[in-house]
């Protein structure tokens, strides 16, 4: 199907109106004309963690939510984009369960990554995770096994809590892909239209490298999963936080992409009223990207951006965003900080507050989202122009809440109230135009130009 050159919200399924059915009346009630490149939907699955990112299976929404038919209902008028966490399922699934107790005798035993399947001992040797991108201190969790007593350590990338409530996925598993293959056949019949393939640069675990989007392998399943995807006319949008040339080799070989540069590149020319940078980017950048500069985490920095900043600057605009109430995400491996021990890898904090609520910014900032070529996503905090949510960030130890507005959801008075705001509709506005302007459509061109 045909990705539409036209703006996309990003919203979690409670965060405007409290569930889906609420989301649908928002949207036809006061953005009905407004997001006719479709919604993103943030994972609607059980979960039994990370916002939404540890689900327990594709098949079913979350009660909390609605269901299956709330998200048929709002794709009639709205392409619909879903998240595949395709690296990892949560331990509370099924799968991981009937593990916990079987162990290897569990006919789910081969969806999961225990550590022999590395070392043929299932000893890890320090020397190999040093090299490793890490998200977690060690990338691998232990458990006791119910029935025989035995401990098993399987790999877990991701997780906040020891054990890790996300466990990696063997995407190497012939019963994984089928897997995969049931829960794509299923977005089909839900009329899903894209999928987002959210961290898929951690599948391949391989001794020796980084595990963190490791060449060939990675482009064997993307090949696999792109060609079942679009057997079902499903496009695919991979997600991978990582230097800006692996991005281009993604678009090399046909793939969309993150514009994962832009937020900084516009906040950095916002903050020291310099385009220099802004403007050798936009001159040198594919065209097939998807681009954002708000989302459910944060403002990317390392490694998406590493010999593209110079720190020394960057660390400027980071002090000033801190400031400004921002807070940060960093990278825990010596051996992927920068030689000067810079080490940010995002800035956490609503858009509209990095540009210190300055209204004339923040609408800049989003012409010049608008104007760069790609699909552009606005994320629901910064479509109703929200700023730094501290007692959330506060009250949950996640500083990516910042971002996420009152427990993670406008109501319906709130949602009126922001509409009220100059900013909002001047916003509004722009997105129209956005939508609606032919010239989007056509050849996009940098001129030379002053930089300040």
């Amino acid at each position: 199907m045909a990705v539409k050159n036209q703006v996309q919200l990003i919203t979690y399924p409670d965060s405007l109106g409290g569930d889906l059915k609420s989301l649908h009346h928002v949207l036809n009630e006061h953005f009905s004309d407004i997001f006719k490149g479709g919604i993103h939907i943030l994972p609607p699955y059980p979960s039994s963690g990370d916002r939404g990112f540890a689900p327990l299976t594709y098949l079913e929404i979350d009660p909390a939510f609605g269901t299956w038919d709330d998200v048929r209902a709002i794709g009639e008028k709205y392409d619909i984009l879903v998240d595949l966490m395709v690296n990892h399922i949560s331990r509370q699934s099924e799968y991981f369960q009937d593990f916990l107790k079987k162990g290897r005798q569990s006919e789910y035993a081969d969806y999961f990554i225990t550590l022999d399947k590395l070392w043929e001992d299932g000893i890890p040797v320090q020397e190999d995770i040093d090299k490793m991108f890490l998200r977690r201190p060690v990338p691998y969790s232990s458990f006791m096994i119910e029935e025989t007593g035995e401990e098993e350590k399987v790999w877990t990338t991701f997780g906040k809590t020891n054990p890790s409530e996300q466990i990696d996925l063997d995407v190497n598993s012939e019963k994984v892909k089928q897997l995969l293959t049931t829960y794509f056949e299923n977005f089909k019949e839900q009329n899903i239209k894209i999928v987002r393939l959210d961290a898929v640069g951690y599948i391949i675990k391989k001794l020796g490298t980084s595990c963190f989007f490791v060449e060939p392998d990675i482009y064997k399943f993307l090949d696999w999963i792109t060609e079942l995807a679009h057997s079902l006319n499903i496009e695919l949008l991979p997600e991978v936080h990582s230097h800006y040339s692996i991005q281009y080799k993604l678009a090399e070989h046909g793939h969309w992409i993150y514009d994962f540069i832009l937020p900084y590149r516009v906040l950095d020319t916002l903050i020291n009223k310099n385009s220099k940078e802004l403007l050798h980017y936009l001159k040198n950048r594919p065209h097939k990207q998807f681009t954002m500069l708000d989302c459910h985490d944060g403002i990317p920095l390392k490694p998406d951006l590493d010999g593209l900043m110079n720190t020394e600057e960057a660390r400027k605009v980071v002090d000033v965003c801190l400031e400004r109430g921002s807070n940060l995400s960093l990278i825990l491996s010596d051996e992927h900080k920068d030689p000067d021990g810079f080490d940010v890898h995002q800035i956490r904090g609503t858009y509209y507050s990095v540009l210190n609520c300055d209204n004339d910014a923040y609408l800049a900032a989003r012409a010049i989202q608008f104007f760069t070529p790609g699909v552009p996503q606005v994320y629901y905090v910064g479509l109703l122009a929200g700023e730094n949510d501290y007692e959330n960030a506060e009250k949950t130890g996640d500083g990516r809440d910042i971002n996420r507005h009152n427990r993670h959801n406008y109501n319906l008075e709130e949602i009126e109230q922001s509409l009220g705001h100059e900013v909002v509709q001047r916003l509004l506005k722009l997105i129209r135009f956005r939508n609606e302007y032919d010239a989007f459509n056509g050849t996009f061109t940098v001129l030379d130009s002053a930089y300040d």
